[in-house]
């Protein structure tokens, strides 16, 4: 019985800290009728219970009636919360990815302990100090190559052509960088790729804008796509970089009076005039958000891009007994303007039902220092938006069946060297090779989204009657939408090409030789260096 006392505590649900935070009858009756229930279950179920994993699961399902991002770390995955805020994790700086029923090396980190032991991307994972790998999934494969700095295990994998090798590897600590690439874009026009707020980013952002200037950079471009937030001190310190001391940058306000805070630049910027651009996208959250919103208010750098992803949530995080921790929602933050960009409203929602956009007729528009219209509840609306066009269906496929990563690995084995990122193209050869690969492939098979809307079509003509009257027509448009490999394979060629350029640079040169690779040719990136090299263009989107 004492047990679930004990599980009772650990499920925040202290009866004694409850009383004295709140009287409400209906709490109190909660947890007698929870304890009641574990004290039954454990009494009366036909098996054992495992009171650890019902009390993380109760308590999971718990907070997921809140919003995504109140969550508890259980001290057994605390390492998950030690790598959100600090970025920094015990293990060997890999990234694995799931094909079939193994793990297969991903992506080595350069300088990390897999790329130093000889571990390639394409590696497949047999066992992990003697305990086979096989059917797990990418968590259970990732959390037994993680481990202490120091701590050092036998990796048993398979490489194609080679056979099974065997590799002692010693952990180490493991950071990964909120800049994973910064460098001239063009003689004046510096770039930085910001990837999430950890406690380093502000210093690493400072660090690579002063690098950049040295080299002569004039002009900047700051990344801020797929980066999904962190630490909201980082974001107001990098915001401190280009705009003037004591000026507003966020105010967060919540249901406790005490997280009704605002935040202010505390020094003066050493960036004041630089032309700026931001890059933003669907991933851009939170702390992105305040950067390139509260950048946007000030009316101090051109936002570019897609909307970003709407999170205008702020979370705390809280010390609990045995080593574990609770994240949770604690305010709503509010660009200078005044806005808040949060989209999907979590309280009003019923049980169960999925939480909705903030309706059109709740939308309020609010105003940059100069006077440009900014509206509330849908992200951060970019100043000039960038449309990437959609995958197609084929290079999804590709993707998602891992023929572009199992090529890549085909690849590099038959060259063992490359030509530097910025030259380096796939030959026509290179091409029809991969052509020859994939259409070797068993199974591969796929519908265009056209051919699945003209089966609905047929669908519903047949129910009205009209099919008869539209067949011939019908069939002759199904075959020009069915797909055919060979065909689409050179119909989105130069789409396929960059995705294995991408993938094939990564081989070899890394993260620095992929973003200088693909920099190259990003639609937004030269939209971006477009704006700042044309100042009228610049000041007149800014309204200066």
């Amino acid at each position: 019985m004492k047990n679930f006392i004990l599980i009772l505590a650990f499920l925040l649900l202290n009866i004694s800290f409850t009383k004295a935070q709140s009287n409400s009858f209906e709490t109190l009756k909660s947890l007698e009728i929870m304890d009641q229930i574990y004290e039954h279950l454990e009494l009366y179920f036909v098996d054992e219970t495992k009171n650890g994993q019902l009390a993380k699961t109760g308590i999971d399902a718990m907070l997921k009636e809140l919003d995504p991002y109140t969550v508890y770390y259980h001290e057994s995955n605390i390492e998950d919360y030690r790598l959100m805020t600090t970025g920094q994790y015990g293990g060997i700086g890999a990234l694995i990815r799931q094909i079939g029923d193994f793990s297969y090396i991903s992506e080595p980190y350069e300088g990390k302990p897999a790329q130093k032991a000889g571990l390639k991307a394409g590696d497949k994972i047999l066992s992990i100090d003697g305990k086979t790998m096989e059917k797990k999934t990418t968590e259970e494969v990732s959390d037994a190559l993680k481990g202490p700095k120091g701590t050092s295990f036998e990796l048993v994998i398979e490489r194609a052509g080679e056979g099974k090798k065997n590799f002692q590897i010693t952990r180490d600590e493991i950071k990964l960088p909120d800049v994973p690439y910064f460098g001239m874009l063009r003689e004046n026009v510096g770039y930085i790729k910001l990837n999430s707020f950890t406690q380093t980013a502000a210093s690493d952002v400072k660090s690579a804008i002063e690098k950049l200037q040295a080299q002569g950079m004039k002009e900047l471009v700051l990344d801020l796509r797929g980066n999904g937030g962190g630490l909201l001190i980082e974001a107001v310190k990098i915001v401190n970089f280009f705009v003037p001391k004591n000026q507003l940058v966020v105010t967060t306000k919540g249901r406790v009076q005490e997280e009704n805070r605002t935040y202010k630049t505390l020094e003066e910027p050493f960036a004041p005039n630089m032309p700026l651009v931001v890059l933003i996208d669907g991933g851009s959250a939170s702390a992105s958000e305040i950067v390139a919103g509260s950048l946007q208010d000030l009316d101090r750098a051109v936002i570019m891009g897609e909307t970003s992803f709407g999170k205008g949530l702020v979370q705390r995080t809280y010390d609990l007994k045995y080593g574990s921790k609770i994240k949770i929602t604690i305010a709503k933050y509010y660009t200078p303007s005044g806005r808040c960009v949060q989209r999907l409203e979590y309280y009003d929602k019923e049980n169960g039902q999925k939480p909705k956009e903030v309706a059109d007729s709740l939308l309020k528009t609010f105003y940059t220092k100069n006077g440009r219209p900014v509206i509330d509840g849908r992200g951060i609306e970019p100043d000039l938006e960038v449309e990437l066009p959609d995958l197609s269906r084929l290079s999804a496929m590709l993707l998602v069946k891992h023929h572009i990563f199992n090529f890549a690995t085909q690849y590099t084995q038959q060259h063992p060297e490359i030509q530097a990122p910025t030259l380096f193209k796939l030959s026509s050869q290179d091409y029809a090779d991969f052509k020859k690969f994939v259409l070797a492939q068993e199974n591969f098979d796929y519908t265009t989204a056209s051919e699945e809307a003209l089966k609905k079509m047929k669908t519903t003509a047949e129910k009205e009657g009209y099919y008869q009257d539209i067949a011939t027509d019908y069939e002759q448009m199904l075959i020009k939408v069915t797909p055919s490999k060979e065909r689409d394979l050179d119909k989105f060629e130069q789409e396929i090409r960059e995705l294995l350029e991408e993938e094939i640079m990564t081989r070899y040169y890394y993260q620095e030789g992929r973003a200088k690779h693909s920099l190259q040719t990003d639609p937004v990136v030269l939209k971006g260096i477009e704006i700042l090299q044309a100042p009228s263009q610049y000041n007149t989107i800014l309204k200066k």
